[in-house]
Formats: structure tokens, C-alpha cells, sequence
């Protein structure tokens, strides 16, 4: 990978072969996404917008026969660089996904707004079996108000995978940044990812909250479980490098979370919670790196 990233440094011509044929290519808009991401975080925005302007083409063309993912997740993640170029911390990079997850979403609900309506139809008529005595239980006004989350949730489940898809183009950016410049550096950053208690008060508030502000608001539950996902996942790889936790928990963290992702997810946002409040890496004495080093310290 490191070899690959050198060649889209290598020039305009390389980086734009790239990025535009990555983009061009079925299921490989992530990683134009990614090489873009690598381009505006070492060069800057000027010299990168002559470079992803020409993905923008198969992005369009994508989106003309009915695949939007291509351009969302590519603009997403150059917008998430610009953020992390300007403020060089994750923390605001995770914060800022959150709202583009809703931009996500209101497109995907413009886009596929019938197939969306259509999964929920077919999940409306599981939940008398799903919820089994808890549905029948329910007094008619509560079903009514479940079933008008049910389109907004699946929606929102889209927009927290792609918006999963953006965090992790640019974290691939990233590391390509530091593998050439700094070797190390995203790894010192991504296991010093801890989340504030004000922005980790304001991510539950939104996961709690956000279906009582409306039925469309429900898509904020997965939106913002996504961050204290990935602070999660942080605190994991800080507790192993600092010698708390062995290397076999990460690979049963990876394996059990691609087999079991319905149990080890909801674990996973509980743990940056919980270590957002008490600070495990910083009770196990580990000296961690600054949460802006640039990826090149």
C-alpha cells in the first residue's frame, strides 16, 4: 500500500490516473476517495481540486444511472480532509461526519425514497412477530409512531454506512500521509482518539433524543452512534499499544465485529462512553501522542 501511495504522489498525472479510475470503477469509489483525501491532506486544496475535479465525471455518470455512492462518498471525504487539514483533530473530524451523515441521508431518502419505503412496508409487517408480546401490548397511537420511524431509521442506516465508508477513505488518506512522510504517525493519533465528555454528552443526546424531534430526526440514532463507534475502536488499539490488553484482542475485535456486529457495535459505542468519563488509557499510565500531529508529527 505504501508503494501505491508513492505513485499517486508521484505527480498530477499519477494522482489523477488514479483517483479518476478508482472512481470510474465499480466498488472502488472508495478508494478515490482515499488517494483524494491523500492529495488535499499533503498538498493542499488548490492543487487538489484540479485532481478531483476530473473524478467528478465517472462520479456524475455513476449517479446519472442510479448510483449516488460514488460522488457522495467521494465530495464526504474531501470535506472531512479539509476539516482535518484546518483543525488537525479527529475529534472534529468524527463531530463534523455527523452532519454530513444527514446531507447523506436527505439524498438518499430524495434517491431510493421508494425501495426505502418499501423495506419498511415489508418490516412493518414482521414486527408483530419481531417485537412478538411487545407489540400486541402496544396502544394504536405507539405502533402509528413506530412504524413512521421505521423509513427514517433504514435511511439513517444507510447514511451511517456511508458515512462510516468517508471516515474510513480519509483514515486510509491518512495513514498513506504518514506511511510516506511520517512513518507511525496516524497510529500515535488513532489510538490517542479519545472524545471529550461535552462532545460525548451531545453524540447520546442525539441518539436518544433526535426521534422525538420527528420522525425524519430518527436518522441521528445511527449517525451519531458512528463517532463513539470509532472512538471505541480507538481506546481498543490505545489499551493494546500501551500494554493493558494483549494483540489477540484486537483480532478477536475485528473478527467478532465483521461475524457479530449487532452485539460488538452497541459494545463498542458504550466503551468510548464510559472511557470518555474515566479515561482508561490515562489510568493505565499509557504516555500517549498529541491528537494533532498531521500525520507527519
Amino acid at each position: 500500500m505504501r508503494a501505491f501511495a508513492d505513485f499517486v504522489m508521484r505527480g498530477r498525472m499519477q494522482a489523477t490516473l488514479v483517483v479518476v479510475g478508482a472512481a470510474a470503477l465499480p466498488l472502488l469509489f472508495w478508494l478515490s476517495a482515499a488517494a483524494g483525501s491523500l492529495v488535499l491532506l499533503r498538498r493542499g486544496l488548490s492543487d487538489a481540486v484540479g485532481i478531483v475535479a476530473w473524478a467528478l465525471l465517472p462520479a456524475l455518470v455513476w449517479w446519472y444511472f442510479g448510483e449516488p455512492r460514488t460522488l457522495m462518498v467521494l465530495l464526504g471525504s474531501l470535506g472531512l480532509a479539509l476539516v482535518l487539514r484546518g483543525a488537525v483533530s479527529w475529534t472534529r473530524v468524527l463531530l463534523a461526519s455527523v452532519p454530513l451523515g444527514l446531507v447523506y441521508g436527505l439524498v438518499l431518502g430524495a434517491v431510493f425514497g421508494e425501495p426505502i419505503a418499501a423495506m419498511a412496508g415489508e418490516l412493518q409487517k414482521l414486527m408483530p412477530q419481531v417485537l412478538d408480546g411487545v407489540y400486541q401490548q402496544m396502544s394504536a397511537d405507539e405502533r402509528v409512531r413506530l412504524e413512521s420511524l421505521l423509513a427514517p431509521v433504514l435511511t439513517g442506516l444507510m447514511a451511517a454506512l456511508l458515512q462510516t465508508l468517508s471516515l474510513l477513505s480519509l483514515m486510509l488518506g491518512r495513514y498513506w500521509q504518514a506511511a510516506l512522510y511520517n512513518p507511525g504517525g496516524f497510529g500515535s493519533e488513532f489510538r490517542a482518539l479519545r472524545l471529550p465528555v461535552p462532545v460525548t454528552l451531545m453524540l447520546i443526546a442525539g441518539m436518544l433524543l433526535g426521534p422525538n424531534l420527528g420522525p425524519q430526526m430518527a436518522m441521528l440514532t445511527p449517525l451519531c452512534s458512528v463517532p463513539l463507534a470509532f472512538a471505541g475502536i480507538g481506546l481498543m488499539h490505545g489499551l493494546v499499544a500501551g500494554g493493558a490488553l494483549s494483540r489477540f484482542w484486537l483480532v478477536g475485535l475485528y473478527i467478532t465485529l465483521l461475524v457479530f456486529m449487532q452485539l460488538i457495535y452497541p459494545l463498542l459505542v458504550v466503551l468510548a462512553i464510559v472511557d470518555s468519563l474515566f479515561d482508561f488509557r490515562g489510568r493505565t499510565g499509557r504516555k500517549s501522542g498529541p491528537d494533532s500531529a498531521d500525520g507527519e508529527g
